[in-house]
């Protein structure tokens, strides 16, 4: 059994610049240096790994298993998914399908702000309640590169877009693992949460066409903004705190897209914005007298509709607990990690009292994400007309595009869980945790930095949930706050944490172009973090944000 170590140096400063240096160097060689990013990624493995051995402690036969755990996890479930998502497109894109299916949406509106809102913000909204993991990001690229945007703005905008949504991602998961893990009441997080994110659902809309075509661009359309953002908000805060954590994004999704688009029915902007990439060149918008239409039948449109009617289903199905227990009574296999399965022990204060990490790997290969998502690709190829022959070709052609890709998930996660099993990242939290009357802004940047090391907002949860909670109060705060806080100011670390960034380049098949999407949108992500601890502050300590607080 080893403990974890939080400050090797008996120097907070010089641990907590040890602990960061990971982090460092895959950050600085993807955005600063270009270099690819499954290179960037095993840089700062191998970086993690030094720091875990010979700056931490850890044993070294730990340390190299926990980064063989996260890597086997970023292939599945991760991988998996984004695999047979690009399966699913190319798919539709080999039979012209793709091709419909844009136009069809083009039909509703063909001003690509518009376009935007529905598919990245509604329409992703449903697909991260339903199955996230990447899953919105991976289909709500591709889906906007098929339309025509250029490739930095479907991959960074998909990812500005899904961030309000994500906490309660996957049928409110995130939450629910914020519960377990900090034995507070799930209903109150699910309400605390949902009285602070309605209001970055409303922000988030408007901030996404802004970082799109500017200030001006944004203003032109304002209704629209404001209809697709309250049809999402004011759902989201009465499910979360008068059900639960559980339907909240998907609810709040078929609201926003059904509003929105009943809306464009009946209100057009003065000119439809053309250009793919938010900057108008001449020519690049038009009277909004044009014509804008397909010359597809209804049959054809359905007919092109119909694979993504089959994944939304089949996601949500996959989704349902009751149907997730069910598939993995009958093939779940878990697999004790060698070498990390309870022989490592977190300390407190991250823990209130020791506690004996697990490292149990679950391949449930019939209840995972991406295998519904591989039926829904396989049962839409067979209404294609496809034949198995045709299927596994195309099955192949997709692995090889994507073995990079999957090579650098796999890197980064095997970062993640190095630094995690190692206490690298907790001892990087406990700096935010030493900032008293301060606490309830930086303890929400903390929620940041957990999903942008982890990926993941449940992971975040899970690994920084108890320390909110003890932080809290030994400050004197409400701990469903402050643990509240870590999941929703977590969200905004989503659309930088690597994971998330080679999934919005595979979809958009914009390889090798990491480094550019995340300096797009570190700046988003860190200014909309803020804006989440300035609300968590307020709520903490003034009059009447307090009165949210129960």
């Amino acid at each position: 059994m080893w403990s974890q170590i939080y400050d090797p140096f008996n120097n907070v400063w010089l641990s907590t610049f040890a602990a960061a240096i990971p982090v460092v160097v895959m950050l600085a060689a993807l955005a600063f240096f270009h270099i690819k990013a499954h290179i960037a990624a095993l840089m700062g493995l191998i970086a993690a790994l030094v720091v875990a051995i010979w700056g931490f402690t850890m044993p070294a036969n730990a340390a190299v298993a926990s980064a063989l755990y996260g890597a086997a996890y970023g292939l599945f479930p991760i991988g998996w998914i984004i695999l047979n998502v690009i399966f699913l497109y190319q798919l539709t894109e080999r039979k012209g399908q793709f091709t419909i299916l844009r136009e069809s949406i083009a039909a509703i509106s063909g001003d690509r702000r518009l376009q935007l809102l529905l598919i990245a913000f509604s329409f992703g909204a449903f697909f991260e309640g339903a199955g996230g993991f990447g899953t919105p990001v991976a289909v709500t690229g591709a889906m906007l590169i098929g339309l025509g945007f250029a490739p930095l703005a479907a991959s960074g905008l998909s990812l500005i877009a899904n961030t309000a949504p994500v906490a309660y991602g996957a049928l409110g998961t995130p939450i629910i693992a914020l519960a377990a893990v900090t034995g507070l009441d799930m209903l109150e997080l699910s309400g605390m949460v949902g009285r602070q994110l309605p209001l970055f659902s409303l922000i988030v809309p408007f901030w996404l066409i802004w970082a799109f075509c500017g200030f001006r661009g944004m203003l032109a359309i304002w209704p629209a903004v404001l209809v697709a953002g309250a049809a999402f908000a004011i759902p989201q805060y009465y499910i979360s705190n008068f059900h639960g954590p559980w339907l909240v994004d998907v609810g709040a999704a078929v609201s926003s897209m059904a509003c929105l688009t009943l809306f464009l029915k009946v209100w057009k902007p003065k000119e439809i914005w053309t250009s793919p990439s938010g900057k108008l060149e001449d020519g690049e918008h038009i009277d909004s007298t044009a014509h804008v239409g397909h010359s597809y039948t209804r049959s054809e449109v359905i007919n092109a509709w119909v694979p993504w009617l089959i994944l939304s289903v089949v996601v949500l199905m996959w989704g349902i607990p009751e149907w997730k227990k069910v598939l993995d009574g009958i093939s779940i296999i878990k697999i004790e990690w060698p070498n990390l399965h309870m022989l490592v022990q977190k300390m407190p204060p991250v823990a209130a009292v020791p506690k004996i990490e697990e490292a149990i790997f679950k391949f449930n290969w019939l209840s995972a994400t991406g295998t519904g998502i591989f039926i829904s690709a396989v049962a839409s190829a067979f209404v294609m007309g496809y034949k198995v022959r045709e299927m596994l070709a195309i099955y192949w052609d997709t692995v090889k595009l994507l073995r990079y890709s999957l090579l650098t998930i796999a890197a980064m996660l095997a970062l993640g869980y190095a630094t995690r099993y190692s206490g690298v990242d907790s001892a990087l939290g406990l700096a935010f945790a030493n900032t008293g009357v301060l606490y309830p802004f930086f303890g929400t940047l903390l929620g940041w930095l957990g999903v942008a090391l982890t990926g993941s907002d449940t992971a975040s949860n899970v690994l920084f949930g108890g320390l909110q909670r003890t932080s809290a109060e030994q400050l004197g705060l409400s701990p469903v706050l402050m643990a509240a806080a870590n999941s929703s100011g977590g969200v905004m670390g989503k659309m930088i944490d690597a994971q998330s960034i080679v999934v919005a380049s595979t979809a958009t098949k914009w390889y090798g172009h990491e480094g550019e999407i995340l300096r797009y949108v570190f700046f988003h992500s860190i200014a909309l973090a803020a804006l989440v601890g300035i609300l968590v502050t307020l709520q903490a300590y003034v009059h009447p944000f307090t009165l949210l607080v129960k």
